[in-house]
């Protein structure tokens, strides 16, 4: 067994990046339902620093979840250190990526070991590296669960029915505001597997990257207003989203949907009037819908894009190049 102590990432206050410290701390060790993992990535997502910066309660839950000092992060590849003796499927050595207890705050995975319970993973695409592995799982699965498979019963926070995602297919016309994002990047390729038309919107310097990865249209927005140049389309996702998203209602169809990854209140009226939808998903971890990502990364249908890595010692830095924003694709820790 591996030694009883072991480097991580952890916060001891709320803070900015700086507050990111590398800490010796006891190694976790598996409940029921669980294996541990020897970390190789983990992926940074935008809940790390959420968490950081101060937001204890997810949305949705009654309280507050978070203990100081913690250890974020919730996206992580490495390989199967012990396994629980009532897990089945997983065994020592197996290669495993996944997206750790979410929606909430406890994952861990800043760390060179996690205990992760079992149904959350999936095993590793053999043709996809850890660092690109681990930054599948959360901008994957947000994607998969907005366009493709709820695959789950919960309603988000943010609205009372259950999202359902709109059939996709050769007929369908597609936008991806921040499409060169995690979240986004991901939507543009799985909307294309189902053979959609898709308009990527972002910024000129990530037009040859969506291109590469099949958008049939591209706006840069900071050229152009895209409410002002399509219309009559079946789909906007918005991973931007917040109160800006009200501009995309009328770029839809009557029937359409505006899928808004960061909710904000909508005028009830204005969307009845205009006879679409706005409808939104919260992701969940799944290891079943993550293994069936996985064989579009293993195909090479769908590709991960790693805007860069950083040590997990470095994980400030990797905080600082995210608030920095204009990501392309995902920030990635690595584990030596």
């Amino acid at each position: 067994m591996p030694t009883h102590t072991m480097r991580a990432v952890r916060f001891h206050e709320h803070g900015g990046p700086e507050v990111l410290r590398y800490d010796e701390v006891p190694m976790p060790d598996p409940g029921p339902g669980e294996v541990l993992v020897r970390v190789h990535a983990a992926g940074v997502n935008p809940p790390d620093w959420y968490v950081r910066g101060g937001m204890t309660t997810m949305p949705g839950e009654p309280e507050a979840t978070v203990r100081l000092p913690m250890i974020p992060g919730t996206d992580v590849s490495g390989v199967v250190e012990a396994v629980a003796a009532d897990v089945d499927g997983l065994a020592v050595g197996d290669e495993v990526f996944g997206l750790l207890r979410f929606p909430g705050f406890d994952g861990g995975a800043y760390a060179e070991y996690v205990v992760a319970p079992a149904s959350d993973l999936a095993r590793k695409p053999v043709g996809v590296d850890h660092v690109h592995a681990a930054g599948a799982p959360m901008a994957g699965l947000t994607a998969w669960q907005f366009l493709i498979d709820v695959g789950h019963d919960h309603p988000s926070p943010f609205q009372e029915a259950r999202h359902r995602p709109t059939a996709l297919d050769a007929g369908t016309t597609v936008l991806v505001n921040g499409a060169a994002g995690g979240v986004g990047h991901f939507a543009l390729q799985l909307a294309k597997w189902k053979g959609a038309h898709v308009i990527a919107v972002a910024s000129g310097a990530h037009e040859s990257f969506l291109r590469e990865l099949g958008a049939d249209e591209f706006i840069d927005y900071t050229k152009t207003r895209p409410e002002d140049l399509v219309h009559d389309l079946d789909l906007v996702l918005d991973t931007v989203g917040g109160p800006g998203s009200r501009r995309f209602l009328r770029t839809l169809k009557r029937g359409g949907s505006l899928f808004p990854v960061f909710y904000a209140d909508f005028d009830e009226e204005e969307v009845a009037k205009l006879g679409v939808t706005v409808s939104i998903a919260q992701v969940r971890s799944n290891g079943a819908q993550l293994a069936e990502l996985g064989r579009l990364l293993d195909a090479g249908t769908v590709r991960v894009a790693i805007d860069g890595t950083f040590p997990l010692a470095d994980a400030r830095a990797a905080h600082e190049r995210a608030a920095r924003g204009h990501i392309q694709g995902k920030i990635v820790l690595t584990v030596a």
